[in-house]
């Protein structure tokens, strides 16, 4: 069964376009990643898929209702963070919290209290006291204090620090044992590769592919930087590398295929330094989409 379903979806503000002919599916129980550099049309797919804002055309389906006709009643069994967050400053924590939970029929005290323990949010300050992560903070209970069936996430860790993003994935993680489907979007591929089963990604407004996170992380290039004396000749020119700069002490090139191949030719150089990082979203898209 699939809890979202998108349908050409496609949103122009004017002559802008704001994405085009958006069409996957997010199963339910499912950790499900949108991924796209900033401003590649994420936010405004998920604010039209929310009917936060109104699409051009296309449909979304939601627990098989359309999102537009049934949205008030959808919404209520929805989490959503949205990427950036505003309140009103005056109010303390708790106050805006309970006046979140009076929206659903349900008793939320003590899932306010969990999460806020979980999430190491003070609940008695008032929120133009907060910083931007503690205001994510707010956002995040805000998001979960009803227990919803479906997860709306919009760049959710910015603003946290590494200890905190790592309890925020924990307890995605448990939402999602719980029955929580979860539409995780993010510019950070490493986010989405630790939480996700399946990917969407954007570009430019436009879906350019949907990829099982695994075959992604199997297939995706590798970014190698590597120092010494005498590399530049050649050796490192074999299948599977591109963008090769060749210096006299330094070689930079990205490599997609067996690594043992490149680890055999390292193993018979003598080196200063050797890096290998995961490449960046826009050079995934860049190489691994050309």
């Amino acid at each position: 069964m699939n809890v979202i379903e998108f349908n050409k979806l496609t949103k122009y503000y004017g002559d802008v376009k704001g994405c085009k002919d958006v069409d996957f599916n997010v199963k339910q129980g499912e950790i499900f990643g949108f991924i796209g550099p900033n401003g590649a049309g994420k936010s405004t797919t998920i604010r039209s898929m929310l009917s936060l804002i109104y699409p051009t055309s296309g449909s979304v389906t939601i627990f098989g209702k359309d999102a537009i006709e049934f949205g008030s009643e959808v919404r209520k069994e929805i989490g959503y963070l949205p990427s950036e967050v505003f309140y009103y400053d005056k109010m303390k924590v708790i106050d805006l919290l309970e006046y979140s939970a009076s929206f659903y029929d349900r008793d939320c005290t003590d899932r306010i209290k969990e999460l806020a323990e979980i999430m190491e949010l003070n609940l008695n300050r008032r929120i133009q006291d907060l910083s931007y992560g503690n205001k994510k903070k707010v956002g995040i209970v805000q998001g979960l204090l009803h227990s919803p069936k479906l997860l709306v996430l919009d760049e959710p860790t910015s603003g946290l620090d590494p200890l905190m993003q790592q309890k925020f994935f924990k307890l995605i993680a448990e939402e999602n044992k719980k029955g929580a489907t979860v539409l995780f979007s993010s510019h950070i591929l490493s986010e989405v590769q630790q939480l996700c089963d399946r990917v969407a990604i954007i570009k430019d407004g436009e879906i350019v592919s949907v990829e099982d996170v695994k075959a992604l992380q199997h297939d995706n290039y590798k970014k190698f930087t590597v120092r010494g004396t005498g590399l530049n000749n050649g050796r490192f020119n074999i299948d599977g590398v591109t963008q090769l700069v060749e210096r006299d002490d330094k070689v930079k090139f990205f490599y997609k295929g067996d690594i043992n191949k490149i680890i055999e030719i390292v193993s018979k150089l003598v080196l200063t330094d050797l890096v290998v990082e995961e490449p960046t979203l826009e050079e995934i898209f860049m190489h691994y989409y050309e």
